[in-house]
């Protein structure tokens, strides 16, 4: 499709997606409360807050399509009270304009699994922010109005990026010559989603036809291995022994109740005390596979941080 997309978010994933876009001529405008101060010449901005869903209306207002990639501050309370009303706007909003939706998307609502996830999983509501997720899912499967594709993805990690298990504590403090810290027991096996690869698979959804949308995807990641193999690559990278300080499984839920963003994250702990996999066999089977190795994505990461 060559109409304007709007790329609502400009986080990670909404940069790679629009740079993406933008390099090889397809109009896109960016959509959030601020105007992005990177903002590439020559992509358009519209003022939009997926709260208000006045603002929404006017933003989807000439697009085709609408990528939606947007966060809330991460607490039970606001992620109950905010996702249901951003996604009743947004779909409303596409609605009336008649343009096709893709929402990036975690893995939260599957709750605790011990298998590889697919997206055939059951939505659970075990937690506050995966009860969240699983509700908002089930608005967008039963909205017949709209044609809406879900990217999910696992941790995110990548250039640039701080908000990841891998990132601020992790990857970036080992660039800066410290100590990477970790909250959960970093040896267990766990998926990591590069950005960019991300940014691809967000334009590869958005080229997609119709019979891609109406269903979620995962998105393929590297070959798993564990936290700790993450950070010492990036301590290779820097020529660096790694040093690593981990929270011991027995402590976290002692200081958990006392430290607000402990808390919020203890109640994912379900992601991080077994392997977590992601299974993107459907994904791999209509679209690529080529994702991008742990080693070249992780210097690249590094070398963002140090520069």
């Amino acid at each position: 499709m060559t109409s304007e997309i709007l790329m609502i978010g400009y986080g990670p994933v909404g940069r790679a997606t629009v740079q993406l876009l933008h390099a090889r001529g397809t109009p896109v405008r960016v959509a959030q409360r601020s105007r992005p101060d990177d903002l590439p010449a020559g992509v358009a901005f519209t003022p939009c807050d997926v709260l208000d869903a006045a603002s929404v209306a006017a933003a989807v207002k000439g697009a085709s399509q609408a990528a939606v990639a947007v966060g809330f501050e991460y607490t039970g309370p606001v992620w109950e009270s905010a996702w249901p009303v951003a996604m009743r706007n947004l779909l409303d909003a596409c609605a009336a304009e008649g343009a096709r939706m893709l929402f990036f998307d975690n893995l939260y609502m599957y709750g605790p699994q011990t298998a590889p996830l697919v997206e055939t999983m059951k939505l659970s509501d075990h937690g506050r922010k995966p009860t969240a997720r699983a509700k908002i899912t089930r608005m967008w499967q039963a909205d017949r109005r709209v044609k809406v594709a879900v990217l999910r993805a696992p941790d995110l990690y990548g250039p640039g990026v701080l908000l990841s298990h891998v990132g601020e504590t992790g990857l970036a403090a080992i660039a800066k010559g410290k100590a990477a810290m970790f909250v959960f027991n970093p040896d267990q096996p766990h998926d990591y989603a590069y950005v960019p690869d991300i940014g691809r698979a967000m334009v590869s959804l958005l080229d997609a036809d119709d019979d891609a949308f109406g269903q979620a995807w995962h998105m393929p990641c590297a070959p798993t291995i564990t936290s700790r193999q993450i950070l010492a690559l990036g301590a290779k990278e820097m020529g660096v022994k790694l040093r690593l300080t981990a929270i011991p499984s027995w402590l976290l839920p002692l200081i958990a109740p006392f430290v607000s963003f402990l808390r919020e994250l203890y109640e994912m702990r379900f992601q991080w005390d077994r392997p977590y996999k992601v299974d993107a066999t459907k994904w791999r089977a209509r679209f690529w596979s080529d994702v991008t190795p742990f080693d070249e994505g992780v210097a690249a990461t590094v070398k963002s941080f140090k520069t």
